[in-house]
């Protein structure tokens, strides 16, 4: 298919560019940036492209750089390789999810979003990874976004941040995770996380906006996962616009934890690595009076001929340092289960 030859040869002459899939839609959208300058990101409308906590904070802008679209067809899934990882993490992951339970019980914060990067020692055929990212995850949103000064990352996440239409928002409270199986039934751990996020988002915005809705949590599908989710929408108000919503959802504690600060904190002094984009945010802002934003999750970031694949979990005060880590594991297979090897 054109588009992606098109991809293959912008990695072979080094240009910034993205191309992402929307959730249920079969439309590629290939965005391409002329310089290959950092621009960083100040309210021009673009496809933005946001870290976790500190970093460049990027946008491919629309005006003056080359933007097209079309039809994905006959998509055909390209043969996978079961990579392992370069060294088992189980035991130091453990440990701070340990850390992060006993810091609950002592009242420091009430939850907290840890992570790891696992680390693949593989080169990956980039282009044919990212065709069974797009035909395996339809529900998602699909990326690959490359800058030759930031490197890059591609990912299917299940999670919008928020999505503006004039004055009018959605977002959502997605937490809670579990493998997919007919009868799904959830745990109390697994209930309060996404209640946590879900309070949390409501106490925010409830006083700033109107018409505010707030439906009741279901069961929704990712990959080989299921989540919770209940979705919240509103009205921006005069004072209180599109600019203020991003700062107050993001991070959202489905990605940091509850209080905001404290649980940032723990995490920067105790996880020992940087997330960089990994839990940021990307996707279009004022793209015709319209803003489509994602949680950077279930992404790889390519890196001097390794994948490094990112995975966290929610915990609370009721969590299993083993069941966390098994949860991480099975967050992994998301893009685990997509990647080509390079051929040689």
């Amino acid at each position: 298919m054109q588009v992606f030859e098109e991809i293959q040869a912008l990695l072979l002459q080094h240009k910034p560019f993205v191309c992402y899939v929307k959730p249920n839609e079969t439309v590629w959208n290939l965005l391409v940036q002329q310089t290959d300058e950092i621009i960083e990101f100040s309210n021009q409308a673009g496809f933005v492209f946001m870290p976790f906590h500190e970093g460049k904070q990027l946008v491919i802008p629309f005006e003056g750089n080359n933007f097209s679209q079309g039809n994905l067809e006959n998509l055909e899934k390209k043969p996978t390789e079961n990579f392992t990882s370069e060294n088992n993490q189980k035991e130091a992951f453990e440990n701070l999810v340990s850390k992060g339970i006993s810091a609950i019980q002592n009242d420091e914060f009430q939850k907290v979003v840890l992570s790891r990067k696992i680390v693949l020692k593989e080169q990956i055929a980039i282009v044919e990874t990212f065709q069974n990212l797009i035909s395996t995850y339809p529900t998602a949103f699909r990326y690959l976004f490359f800058h030759p000064k930031i490197g890059l990352w591609m990912g299917a996440t299940p999670e919008q941040l928020v999505k503006i239409n004039q004055n009018q928002f959605e977002t959502v409270a997605l937490a809670g995770t579990q493998l997919y199986s007919e009868n799904v039934i959830w745990e109390t751990k697994e209930i309060e996380e996404q209640q946590f996020v879900s309070d949390y988002i409501v106490t925010k915005v409830r006083d700033k906006v109107s018409q505010l809705i707030v439906s009741d949590a279901k069961t929704v599908k990712a990959g080989n996962l299921v989540h919770l989710k209940s979705v919240i929408s509103g009205e921006l108000t005069a004072d209180f616009q599109k600019n203020d919503l991003i700062k107050t959802l993001h991070p959202t504690p489905a990605v940091c934890g509850l209080p905001k600060e404290k649980a940032i904190d723990f995490i920067l002094k105790n996880e020992e690595y940087n997330r960089k984009y990994y839990a940021g945010f990307l996707g279009e802002y004022n793209k015709d009076n319209q803003t489509d934003l994602f949680v950077n999750l279930r992404c790889l970031e390519v890196e001097n001929e390794a994948v490094n694949i990112y995975v966290g979990c929610g915990i609370t005060k009721d969590s299993n340092p083993e069941k966390e880590f098994i949860e991480t594991e099975n967050k992994s297979m998301t893009m685990r289960n997509v990647l080509v090897s390079q051929p040689f």
